[in-house]
């Protein structure tokens, strides 16, 4: 039993040996794998983190230093005000005012619907769609929605009185037309962010809205602010007018009553002095009120005097005689047998308005003889025809003040046969705008200078004035031809076509017009163009003015019967209020 026993305690000492040879290489492998795991664990934690550095450094790097930015820094834009636009004589036609504009943040607001609503309600104007617009603006997921801009100080009023969470103001300038009408094709208007959108306001939009400065406020994590830089804005140009705010007053109300007495379809009327070509008037019937622009139609902001292409009928006789003269083709003297009545060329039988007997050159315009003109035209042929039409400067567009001037149309020599001369020498076949009939005919007045006619007088920036320059395009013609030119159509306004155009106290020098409409390819029997141009007094010129009434009712259409009574109407009130002396010579 001892030996059973013995034999047993002996395998057990055995057993226990051999467990504990084995122990350290057990620990190892429990080690080497939780080493394993672990090194694996930490190598995708690398991994992850590296990943997510590189998303944060490169991937998101603009997006989260812009975001850092606006969290330590906000850079305020500061506007300068809109510049003024003056008179010649420094009264305001448009200047810059403060207006409320109504702005909400969508989130403070609990209930879009009831807000809209009862925003919609404070606007006089407010209709279903800019109320459904306004619902859906007021629940977008934005931190500022404009609700209104640069409303009216009753309206900010009424606005204010609903005292709505999430709504408020913001100042911002509003253009103000203190005039309304008056002059508003010349002046122009302005869109929502101050931009220039018609007339000297976007042709001077760069001047007069000058360039925004900034301020840079930075702040710490707190957004308490510790630092400002400020860069101040440059300020805005003025820009000073050749315009007359007396003169375009004077003008405006006489075609207005023109135009509403014979129901036309609209009128024109440039007023410029030939010294130096500088436009006193230029109005547009009908017009508009730039303060409400948008609620015009396009005619309505048309400006007739630089867009609108008409066929001059017989004042553009006065360029054919100037041709005719300065190419000694014909004399003052020569008759011209127009007694027929008309005139055939090729299969066309061009009739005179009225039959005359046979007839001096000088009578052939006075009388406005479409005859007499012909023959002379035939005579000039296409070349010296072609360019004196040039040399006065059609064809092509001539004031950068006025960037929407239409350069019209004109034909090249080449392009003239017989037919074609015949049209153009009275008038036909050429297209022409109001302000280049007025700048053609101020050559006659000043000796032949053809200038380039202009709005804006001068620029005025930090008290500092730069004036605008007189441009001499070319000589157009000669003074002793302007010097005849001037007494036949003075003579015109005396015993010719004119005679309504006559101003008591001064001579007047000028020619009408009457053209037939081309509606659809065909010349309307019916539609007519009238016109005349002019200039006063006729011995010492100080105004220039085109008068041109578009399509008058009536048996009374023709440019002496509608347009000269209104050049008489304005000549007498600017002549007046100009302080021009009488001439000695009309009072005998």
């Amino acid at each position: 039993m001892r030996r059973i026993a013995a034999r047993i305690e002996s395998l057990r000492a055995a057993r226990r040996s051999a467990a504990d040879a084995m122990l350290p290489n057990a620990w190892r492998g429990v080690v080497r794998r939780r080493v394993v795991v672990a090194a694996s664990v930490f190598g995708v934690w690398m991994v992850a983190i590296e990943a997510k550095l590189i998303h944060l450094q490169v991937v998101q790097h603009d997006m989260l230093v812009e975001r850092a930015g606006n969290q330590q820094r906000r850079i305020v834009k500061v506007h300068p005000k809109r510049g003024e636009i003056l008179d010649r004589n420094g009264r305001v036609l448009a200047y810059s005012v403060d207006a409320d504009t109504v702005y909400a943040v969508p989130h403070e607001i609990d209930d879009p619907v009831a807000a809209a609503q009862a925003l919609c309600d404070v606007f006089d104007d407010c209709g279903a769609a800019e109320l459904e617009g306004l619902e859906e603006r007021l629940r977008a997921e934005r931190a500022f929605v404009y609700v209104r801009r640069k409303v009216s100080p009753a309206a900010a009023r009424r606005v204010a009185a609903l005292d709505l969470d999430g709504v408020g103001f913001r100042a911002e300038d509003r253009r103000y037309y203190p005039n309304r009408e008056l002059a508003a094709h010349v002046v122009g208007y302005v869109g929502l962010d101050n931009q220039g959108l018609g007339g000297i306001e976007s042709t001077y939009d760069s001047e007069l809205t000058g360039n925004a400065g900034h301020v840079l406020i930075q702040t710490d994590a707190r957004q308490r602010v510790f630092g400002r830089n400020h860069q101040p804005p440059t300020p805005a140009a003025s820009i000073e007018l050749t315009i007359d705010e007396n003169l375009q007053h004077i003008v405006e109300r006489e075609l207005r009553e023109g135009v509403r007495a014979h129901e036309a379809e609209g009128g024109v009327v440039v007023l410029l002095d030939p010294r130096n070509a500088e436009i006193l008037a230029m109005a547009s019937e009908p017009s508009f009120n730039p303060n409400a622009f948008a609620a015009a139609t396009d005619v309505e902001r048309r400006n007739r005097a630089v867009q609108d292409q008409y066929e001059p009928g017989s004042t553009f006789k006065v360029v054919t005689a100037a041709a005719a003269f300065e190419e000694d083709v014909v004399d003052r003297d020569e008759i011209f047998d127009v007694s027929a009545g008309y005139i055939r060329i090729g299969r066309d039988r061009i009739p005179d308005f009225t039959t005359y007997g046979p007839l001096s050159f000088t009578d052939v315009i006075v009388k406005s003889s479409n005859v007499g003109a012909i023959l002379v035209g035939l005579r000039l042929g296409p070349e010296r025809l072609s360019r004196y039409v040039q040399r006065f400067g059609f064809g092509r567009a001539h004031s950068p003040d006025l960037p929407s001037e239409h350069p019209g149309l004109v034909w090249g020599a080449h392009a003239l046969d017989d037919r074609a001369i015949a049209s153009i020498s009275m008038g036909y076949q050429v297209a022409v705008t109001p302000l280049q009939m007025a700048t053609a005919i101020a050559a006659v007045a000043n000796g032949g200078e053809l200038l380039r006619p202009r709005v804006v007088r001068a620029v005025i920036r930090n008290d500092e004035r730069v004036p605008s320059e007189r441009v001499v395009i070319r000589q157009a013609i000669s003074r002793e031809t302007a010097a005849q030119l001037t007494e036949i159509l003075t003579a015109v306004t005396e015993r010719g076509t004119a005679r309504a155009a006559r101003v008591s106290g001064y001579p007047v020098a000028g020619k009408t017009g009457t053209a037939e409409k081309l509606i659809d390819g065909r010349y309307a029997h019916d539609q007519h163009y009238a016109s005349f141009v002019g200039f006063v007094p006729a011995d010492a010129p100080r105004l220039v003015m085109l008068v041109g009434v578009d399509n008058p009712k009536g048996d009374r259409y023709t440019g002496g019967a509608v347009a000269a009574p209104i050049f008489r109407r304005i000549a007498e009130a600017a002549l007046r209020y100009l302080r021009v002396p009488r001439s000695a010579a009309a009072d005998r």
